[in-house]
């Protein structure tokens, strides 16, 4: 029995010493960013991950190997800049669909040139945006 122990005891080392080094190597990082860990923990409007950031740019980074228009620079701007308003409107609690459906309607009348302050009555956070669009 006490050899049967011994053998199963050095067989888990390899183990234990990944694990230990893994978090040695963790401390010494969160030593390193020691400033930021305490500029995180004196906000409390900092988010520890930025998981909604990724969450929000997963489907346009999965779909954008399927976008043949993004194969220049002005497709690519333009990729962005409909995936620009499609997120605000979702982050603003609007429907994407209906959101975009209001801009086609009225962007083209409005004489934005002219009247710079008018791009306000379309912005996601207007109150007739958010009535029109939810």
């Amino acid at each position: 029995m006490g050899k049967e122990k011994i053998r199963t005891e050095i067989e888990f080392i390899p183990a234990k010493v990944k694990v230990i080094d893994y978090y040695r190597e963790s401390l010494q990082c969160l030593a390193c960013r020691k400033e930021a860990l305490q500029a995180f923990l004196k906000s409390g409007n900092a988010a520890l991950s930025n998981n909604i950031c990724e969450r929000a740019i997963r489907n346009f980074t999965i779909g954008r190997k399927n976008w043949l228009f993004s194969d220049s620079p002005k497709g690519a701007k333009a990729s962005a800049a409909v995936y620009s308003i499609i997120e605000t409107a979702k982050a603003n609690g609007l429907n994407p669909f209906q959101y975009l459906k209001y801009l086609f309607e009225h962007l083209p009348n409005a004489d934005i040139q002219r009247h710079p302050e008018h791009l306000d009555d379309v912005l996601p956070w207007n109150e007739t945006i958010q009535q029109n669009c939810k």
